[in-house]
């Protein structure tokens, strides 16, 4: 698509405002609880993981109005929700917080050479799609099961009736159905729990410095499955979204931007930001504008409020804290259960992979630690290893 038209020339219409802010309002409120949940379960303390929270939301925010304003394409960014699934289900390292910072920093490094040095990005690409999709499910498995655990908990009926929220605006817009639960929860905390207690100076955006520490067993066990996670399953969808809607930028310049904002974002604690894929959909599609050229102004108007957002993490953060765990997991699984059902999908389907998928999952899903390493990085060791066996042996045959 010529990216200088006539069309680039207009400002932002109703229809581009709307969907901007629609998008925005999806990409935060649907998923903050899981980057919360995520940088917490590495170390993170709750002025840290405001942080995070509030660099990742100005570092999309400004990379997408950016990119979009350079392409005059609809170049909608978002944190990777699956990458901080995967420091959800992770230990903290022995380092702590600092060392999971260092391990961004090597992740987000690798994010901007894969980018540049496209022999990188090659490889990343040629990761057998089963494998990669058996790590992600098995990363987003125990999340999955909150919402269950959530109506098993006392009270029974808090975690029932986000659930049942979820479900029926589900049937409704399916894009409002975490949005709406996001909401329940909020009324629920806010009836049900003391927040008197707030220190009301955490409810204002601190930024944290937070000096990277570099252990072997983070590069290892973090750094390389949160690049390998945010390169497979947020930039490769995210520019095939872009191409289904008729956008087709060079995707290698786009990847190292993204890299480099999540370089920014990290001593901040943010882990990592990259391509949209659900968010791109409602910016790129017909619904942001009739005219192709002019649906960029809807990444734009995502990308503002996205600042917005990320102004006001202090207090989602410190409200959250005081929230009882079990009712934000819940959120935090319901946020998820597309990308699991996508995952599980994805894995299964070539039937002469499946094994090595299985594998991949089910080692993932154990939470198996080895020498401080995650289950992810083993998972796809052991998923890998069948399949280069599995494939070895059709070869030695033909």
């Amino acid at each position: 698509m010529d990216q200088q038209t006539t069309g680039a020339k207009h400002g932002p219409s109703i229809e581009t405002f709307s969907a901007g802010l629609l998008a925005s309002f999806v990409g935060f409120a649907s998923s903050f609880a899981v980057i919360i949940q995520g940088l917490t379960a590495v170390g993170a303390s709750q002025i840290e993981a405001a942080s995070g929270l509030m660099a990742l939301s100005i570092a999309m925010g400004v990379c997408g109005i950016v990119l979009s304003l350079k392409k005059r394409q609809p170049i909608s960014i978002a944190w990777s929700t699956p990458g901080a699934a995967l420091l959800a289900s992770t230990a903290a390292p022995a380092g702590g917080f600092a060392s999971a910072v260092g391990a961004f920093l090597i992740s987000s490094l690798l994010i901007v050479i894969a980018g540049l040095w496209k022999p990188l990005g090659r490889a990343v690409a040629a990761i057998p799609a089963p494998l990669a999709n058996a790590m992600l499910a098995g990363v987003l498995l125990t999340l999955c099961f909150a919402p269950v655990k959530a109506i098993a908990a006392e009270p029974h009926y808090y975690g029932l009736a986000i659930v049942v929220t979820w479900a029926l605006v589900a049937k409704w817009k399916r894009l409002l159905a975490v949005p709406a639960a996001v909401i329940v929860t909020v009324g629920i905390i806010a009836v049900t729990t003391d927040v008197s207690h707030l220190d009301m100076n955490a409810l204002w955006p601190q930024p944290v410095f937070i000096a990277p520490q570099f252990d072997f067993s983070a590069m290892i066990g973090i750094a390389l499955p949160l690049f390998i996670v945010t390169m497979a399953s947020q930039n490769i969808p995210g520019i095939a979204v872009l191409n289904v809607n008729g956008y087709r930028p060079d995707p290698g310049p786009l990847f190292s931007v993204t890299g480099v904002f999540s370089l920014l974002s990290a001593p901040f604690g943010g882990h990592a930001v990259n391509l949209a894929a659900i968010t791109a959909a409602l910016c790129a599609g017909p619904d942001a504008h009739h005219d192709p050229d002019r649906r960029y102004w809807a990444a734009i108007i995502c990308g503002i409020f996205y600042v917005i957002f990320g102004l006001c993490a202090g207090a989602a953060t410190a409200f959250i804290s005081a929230a009882p765990p079990v009712l934000i997991q819940a959120v935090a699984g319901l946020a998820l259960l597309g990308a699991l059902g996508s995952s599980l999908l994805g894995a299964v389907t070539d039937l002469k992979d499946r094994e090595a998928a299985i594998i991949t999952f089910i080692v993932t899903a154990s939470g198996l630690t080895f020498f401080g390493i995650s289950g992810a990085f083993w998972g796809l060791l052991a998923g890998g290893a069948i399949y280069a066996l599995t494939h070895w042996r059709r070869a030695y045959r033909a």
